[in-house]
């Protein structure tokens, strides 16, 4: 099954292709010529993963998903939510601005916020919007379009270090419940089994799944 994942992030287009497997063929932004900046001015995760979802379907007319995630610190009222990619970037007025979409600049921040504070419970929460195209007569001329949306969270804590080479964003910090290392430590292999990613992914796929039968 080909399905268009609304993202040209490396990472995530391995972390889900690696999830969902050789039954579906996931292509990227890139692969069906979409190099536009698609807008995600959301409020919440769920907002603008329907919003980079529809701008796909609306312009390219194909089966499509995407996906927004938010790191969230019980300390910190919940944020950076759905700024964690641009945390550093959003600051108090009369503050510098950091960089967008930097993660070790992301990292440097939220570990100055929380400073010594020993209640550092947070979790990871990804939400997926898919659109699917239904063909509505035999001959596909009528079309509708079917909205589906999953979540996966998986809650952890926030190291006063960073540690660990591999995964991405706010990997390096983040210690899963159950384990003693980071996501970064555990490697891709681990994480794609437990993360919130891979669980809004294992809901996702057992819909396609579903769906084809």
């Amino acid at each position: 099954m080909k399905i268009v994942f609304a993202t040209n992030n490396e990472h995530k287009l391995s972390e889900i292709r690696a999830i969902l497997g050789p039954s579906f063929d996931v292509v990227s932004l890139a692969d069906i010529g979409c190099h536009e900046d698609i807008p995600e001015t959301g409020q919440t995760l769920e907002e603008n993963a329907l919003m980079k979802a529809e701008y796909v379907y609306n312009k390219y007319h194909l089966s499509c998903f995407a996906d927004d995630t938010g790191l969230e610190v019980e300390a910190l009222n919940g944020a950076p939510g759905v700024y964690s990619a641009r945390y550093a970037a959003i600051v108090p007025a009369g503050e510098p601005a950091g960089p967008s979409h930097d993660s070790e600049a992301n990292m440097a921040r939220l570990l100055r916020e929380l400073a010594n504070n020993n209640y550092r419970k947070a979790r990871f929460r990804t939400v997926i919007a898919l659109i699917e195209k239904k063909d509505v007569c035999p001959c596909g001329c009528t079309s509708i379009k079917v909205v589906h949306k999953f979540e996966g969270i998986v809650n952890g804590e926030i190291t006063r270090e960073k540690s660990g080479a591999e995964g991405f964003g706010y990997d390096p910090i983040f210690r899963p419940d159950g384990y003693d290392k980071t996501f970064a430590e555990l490697g891709l292999d681990i994480k794609n089994q437990i993360s919130h990613r891979a669980r809004a992914v294992a809901k996702l796929c057992e819909f396609l799944v579903n769906s084809e039968q």
